[in-house]
């Protein structure tokens, strides 16, 4: 391997970390109606042979007014096992099923369980600075054993320390921005 894989790999671990834990945020109830709250989602549909999908893949998620989550399935054979995926992820929603639509009003937070969600919103945000830690620690092995190896000099070694550790900030500091307004959304609304 060489050195501009090793820090494209690194790049590519720590922009998906990044990434999941904004999916992750985006699943945390605010009080507000978000469609990223139930879409990525799996349901496990015995009509299409037992497959799992995303709910945004069958179905229509909108939200009509600020405090209701609508989801309208193109194929209302479904409606009962996306009903069910909500009930089961634990997401404090409670689903109204209509027999052909789906629609999950959004209970007002109280002041407990907007500190509850921030406490979460920390736990996010630290796996994913845990896992754009990883990835640093596996590039910096990866050039350690390249400069062992002689493939790098000890100056290219210090120069790609370096670099590693200004991508790992950046990460950092991105996923502290995403927290911040995570934060911020769940104490104002």
């Amino acid at each position: 391997m060489d050195v501009d894989t090793v820090l494209l790999e690194a790049d590519e671990k720590m922009s998906g970390a990044v990434l999941h834990t904004q999916q992750e945020f985006n699943t945390l109830n605010t009080g507000k109606a978000n469609p990223n709250m139930v879409e990525n989602l799996s349901v496990t549909v015995e009509a299409y042979g037992g497959s799992s999908m995303q709910i945004k893949e069958m179905a229509a998620v909108t939200t009509p007014d600020a405090r209701t989550i609508q989801i309208q399935p193109w194929d209302k054979s479904v409606v009962k096992e996306i009903e069910k995926a909500i009930q089961t992820a634990k997401l404090g929603l409670n689903p109204l099923n209509d027999g052909s639509v789906i629609r999950i009003p959004i209970p007002e937070l109280s002041g407990e369980r907007r500190r509850e969600l921030i406490k979460v919103a920390h736990n996010m945000a630290e796996e994913g600075r845990i896992s754009i830690r990883h990835a640093r620690k596996d590039a910096l092995d990866q050039f350690k054993k390249m400069q062992k190896d002689s493939t790098i000099t000890e100056d290219d070694l210090k120069r790609l320390e370096k670099d590693i550790q200004t991508e790992t900030d950046n990460s950092i500091q991105k996923i502290g921005r995403e927290l911040e307004t995570k934060e911020k959304e769940l104490k104002t609304i």
